[in-house]
C-alpha cells in the first residue's frame, strides 16, 4: 500500500500565528503583477471599520442601557441613577448654589440655543467633576479573552479604559449638571402668595420649571443625581475603546430620571414613580471615538527610527514612493491581531455641529508616522465613522 506523502504548506491560519508580521504584510502589499487592491488579513480595506450594531434598553434595573458589538467585540453598558442629598457633601453652602434666580432658570430650560445655555451656567463643569457626578467603570473580568479571568481584579488595560471614558465624559461635557440638579422654590410667604402656600401645602420647582418665577425668591438646590456608568467587556476582539464608548454613547442617549422633587415636612428628596414624568437626558452633541493603528512594513521600524537620522529616513520613505513600495498603513478599527502588530496608535473623537466637524480630542502614541497629512486623512474618515455611529444610533 502506497504511502501519501506528508504536505510540505502550511494552512493560512498557522502561517499567520508563525509568521505574523509577513502574513499581515502580504495581504496588505499584494504583488504589483496581480492588480489587486490593498487589503487587510481580516479582509477589510484600510479605512474599513467592523460591522457595528447597537441596542438599548436590555437591561431591565437600571435607568438606562445599551449593547454595543463592534466586530467580534461586544460591551454592555447600564446607567444607574442615585440620589446625592447636598447635606451630605463636605463643605456644601447653599449660599453658591442659588446662583441662579427662577427667572434664570426658566430661560434656560427654555432656550434653544447650547452655547447661551452654557455660557448661563459657569457652573456646570465644576460640579460635575467636583462632586463626581459621573462614575465610569470598565470590567474586563468576564471571560471575554483567554488573558482575562471571571472574578480577577481590575486590570492595568481596565483601569486605564475607565480613565479614558472619565476624562472624555468631562473634556466633552456630555451631560449637562442641570440635568442633575433637584431643586427647591423656598414659597414667598407674603399676601397673596402665602394663601397659594397655605392651599398647596408645598411648592417645589423641578428642572423643567413650574412657571413660579414672580416671587423672586432663589431656587435652591436640594441633591444631585449620581450617574453610575458600568461597561463590560463581555467579548473582546481589539479596539474595546470604541466599543465602550458608543456602548455608553447609547445607554446615556436612553437613560431616563424620574421627577424629583423636595419634601419639605419630611426634608428628602421624593421620586415619582411615573414612567411618563419622567425625563431623558438633554446631551451635548454626540462625540464619536475613533481608533487606529499604523503597520509598518519594516518590522524593525520602531527601533529603526530612533538610530537612523530624519534625512535618512524620509530618503528612504521618498524613495519607496517613487518605486511605488508602500512602506506603511494606517489601519482603522484594529482587530486584536492588527494591535499586537500596530507600532503607533491614534484615537481622533470628533462630533459634527451645524454640518461642520468638530475635532473634540485627538491622541496619538508610539511613534512618528502619523504626520500632518495622515491626520488630516484620519479625521476625514473619522467625520465619516460618525455618520454611521449617528445613524447606528438614531435606529435604537
Amino acid at each position: 500500500m502506497a504511502s501519501t506523502a506528508p504536505s510540505l504548506t502550511l494552512p493560512p491560519s498557522q502561517f499567520a500565528r508563525l509568521q505574523p508580521h509577513a502574513y499581515l504584510l502580504a495581504h496588505l502589499s499584494p504583488p504589483a503583477s496581480s492588480n489587486q487592491p490593498s487589503i487587510r488579513a481580516n479582509g477589510r480595506a484600510p479605512a474599513q471599520f467592523r460591522v457595528t450594531s447597537a441596542n438599548t434598553g436590555s437591561l431591565t434595573h437600571t435607568n438606562g442601557s445599551a449593547v454595543v458589538r463592534v466586530g467580534d467585540t461586544t460591551a454592555v453598558c447600564g446607567v444607574r441613577a442615585e440620589i446625592l442629598p447636598t447635606d451630605d457633601i463636605a463643605s456644601w453652602s447653599v449660599s453658591h448654589t442659588s446662583s441662579r434666580t427662577t427667572n434664570k432658570r426658566q430661560k434656560l430650560a427654555n432656550s434653544d440655543s447650547e452655547e447661551q445655555q452654557e455660557e448661563e451656567d459657569p457652573n456646570d463643569k465644576s460640579h460635575i467633576q467636583d462632586l463626581n457626578l459621573l462614575v465610569p467603570n470598565l470590567s474586563l473580568s468576564t471571560g471575554c479573552a483567554p488573558g482575562f479571568i471571571p472574578g480577577a481584579p481590575p486590570s492595568a488595560l481596565a483601569q486605564s479604559l475607565s480613565h479614558q471614558i472619565l476624562n472624555l465624559l468631562h473634556s466633552t461635557r456630555l451631560v449637562r449638571a442641570e440635568d442633575l440638579r433637584v431643586w427647591y422654590q423656598p414659597p414667598s410667604l407674603g399676601g397673596e402668595s402665602l394663601e397659594r402656600h397655605n392651599a398647596e401645602e408645598q411648592m417645589d420647582v423641578d428642572d423643567e420649571g413650574t412657571g413660579k418665577e414672580d416671587d423672586g425668591e432663589k431656587a435652591e438646590v436640594k441633591a444631585f443625581w449620581v450617574l453610575y456608568i458600568d461597561v463590560m467587556i463581555v467579548s473582546l476582539a481589539g479596539n474595546p475603546f470604541d466599543a465602550a464608548w458608543a456602548a455608553v454613547l447609547a445607554a446615556l442617549r436612553d437613560t431616563k430620571l424620574p421627577k424629583a422633587s423636595w419634601d419639605v415636612d419630611n426634608e428628602i428628596v421624593v421620586c415619582s414613580d411615573k414612567v411618563s414624568e419622567a425625563r431623558k437626558l438633554a446631551l451635548r452633541g454626540l462625540p464619536v471615538a475613533s481608533s487606529f493603528g499604523v503597520f509598518e512594513a519594516d518590522a524593525a521600524a520602531g527601533w529603526r527610527a530612533v538610530i537612523v537620522p530624519d534625512a535618512e529616513e524620509e530618503r528612504l520613505i521618498e524613495e519607496g514612493a517613487r518605486k511605488g513600495i508602500q512602506r506603511r498603513w494606517v489601519l482603522a478599527d484594529p482587530d486584536g491581531y492588527e494591535e499586537g502588530l500596530s507600532q503607533e496608535r491614534a484615537c481622533v473623537v470628533v462630533d459634527k455641529k451645524q454640518g461642520k466637524t468638530v475635532i473634540v480630542k485627538m491622541e496619538k502614541n508610539g511613534g512618528w508616522a502619523l504626520d500632518g497629512q495622515a491626520l488630516k486623512e484620519v479625521v476625514e474618515i473619522s467625520a465619516r465613522r460618525w455618520e454611521e455611529v449617528k445613524s447606528i444610533l438614531e435606529q435604537c
